[in-house]
C-alpha cells in the first residue's frame, strides 16, 4: 500500500491549482490550510467536481467558495448542537424523572435489575449498561462537582444527577432496556411511538457526537432509516419505487425527528437561524446554486414548512 506523503502548504496549493481550483490569494490560501487543515478542507470538494469520474473542479471554481461550504457547514454544525444539546437536557430530565419516581432515588434502588426488561435478547446489553452506570458513578463521584456534592453530604448520587454525566449514547440504550410500561409513559410525552423513539434517540445520539467532533454534516447519511412521517405526507416529498426521497436517512430526517422533539418555539428560532445560514451560503455561491447543496442534505426546497406544520394538523394526519 502507497504511503501518504506530507505536503507542506505550497505543495498544498498546487495540488488545488493543478485540479483547476482558482487560487486568488495564495497567502491567505496558506494561512487558511494551516488553521483548518488540508484533509478537512477537501472534503468538502465533491460538490465542485465536474464528475465522479473526471476529480478536476468545475470551470471558475474559486478557493474561497469552497471554503465558505466549509464555513457553512461549520455555522449550521453550531446551531444543531445547540438544539440536540437541549433535547438531550430535556430528555435526561425526563427519563431520570420518571424512573426515580418509581424506582427511588438512591443508586442501590434506581439501578436494580427487575427495574429493567426481562427480554433474553436484551440481558447482555442491561448487564453491561448497569456496569457502564456504576462505573459512571466511581469515576465522576469525587471529579464532577455535583456528583462529588451528592457523595459528601448525602452518601448516594440520585439520577438527575447521574444523567448529567452519562453520554447521550448510553441514556438512549438506557430506553432501549426500560420496561415496556416505562418506555411508554417517556415517549407518550412526545407523543411519539415507543418503537419509533427507539429508533430516533441513536439517530440523535450519533448526530449529537458528530457535532461535538467536527465531522462533516451537511451530506451525512444515517445506517437505519426513519419511518414514513405525517410531515414526509403533508410536505410532499416525492417517492420512487414507493419510497420517500428525502427525509429518510440524511440530514432532514434529523429535523423530522427534531421537529417532533423540541418545542414549537424552539424548532422555529432553529429553522430561522439555519436558515440565515443557508442565505449566506447562497452569497457565497457562484460556480454552484446552494439548491445543490440542499439537495444533498435532503432537503426539499419547501422544508421550511415543516416549522409550521401544527401538532394538531399532525395528530388529526
Amino acid at each position: 500500500m502507497q504511503e501518504k506523503q506530507f505536503k507542506n502548504l505550497e505543495e498544498q496549493v498546487e495540488i488545488f491549482k493543478h485540479k483547476g481550483m482558482i487560487i486568488n490569494d495564495e497567502r491567505y490560501v496558506k494561512e487558511v490550510l494551516l488553521r483548518e487543515n488540508y484533509f478537512f478542507l477537501n472534503g468538502y470538494r465533491h460538490l465542485f467536481l465536474k464528475s465522479e469520474e473526471d476529480r478536476t473542479f468545475k470551470k471558475g471554481t474559486t478557493f474561497e467558495e469552497m471554503y465558505s461550504l466549509f464555513l457553512f457547514d461549520r455555522s449550521f454544525r453550531n446551531v444543531i448542537f445547540k438544539y440536540l444539546l437541549v433535547i438531550e437536557n430535556n430528555l435526561k430530565s425526563i427519563i431520570s424523572y420518571q424512573l426515580s419516581k418509581k424506582y427511588g432515588y438512591r443508586e442501590r434502588d434506581y439501578l436494580k435489575e427487575k427495574n429493567f426488561t426481562k427480554a433474553p435478547d436484551k440481558q447482555a446489553q442491561l448487564n453491561d449498561l448497569l456496569k457502564k452506570m456504576k462505573r459512571q458513578i466511581r469515576v465522576n463521584g469525587s471529579q464532577h462537582t455535583a456528583t462529588l456534592h451528592y457523595v459528601s453530604n448525602y452518601g448516594y448520587i440520585p439520577l438527575w444527577i447521574l444523567v448529567k454525566v452519562l453520554s447521550f449514547g448510553i441514556v438512549s440504550e438506557m430506553y432501549q432496556i426500560l420496561k415496556t410500561e416505562d418506555q411508554n409513559e417517556i415517549a407518550k410525552i412526545y407523543g411519539i411511538e415507543p418503537d419509533v423513539f427507539t429508533v430516533y434517540l441513536p439517530i440523535l445520539a450519533n448526530y449529537r457526537n458528530l457535532c461535538a467532533h467536527e465531522d462533516i454534516l451537511y451530506e451525512n447519511k444515517t445506517q437505519k432509516a426513519i419511518n414514513d412521517t405525517v410531515f414526509h405526507q403533508l410536505l410532499k416529498i416525492p417517492k420512487e419505487e414507493e419510497e420517500y426521497t428525502k427525509g429518510k436517512n440524511d440530514l432532514f430526517a434529523l429535523m423530522i425527528i427534531m421537529r417532533q422533539m423540541l418545542k414549537k418555539d424552539e424548532f422555529k428560532n432553529m429553522t430561522m437561524e439555519l436558515d440565515n445560514v443557508i442565505a449566506t451560503l447562497n452569497y457565497n455561491l457562484h460556480t454552484i446554486s446552494v439548491d445543490k447543496v440542499l439537495d444533498r442534505m435532503g432537503f426539499p426546497l419547501n422544508w421550511q414548512d415543516l416549522a409550521k406544520i401544527e401538532r394538531s394538523k399532525e395528530i388529526d394526519e
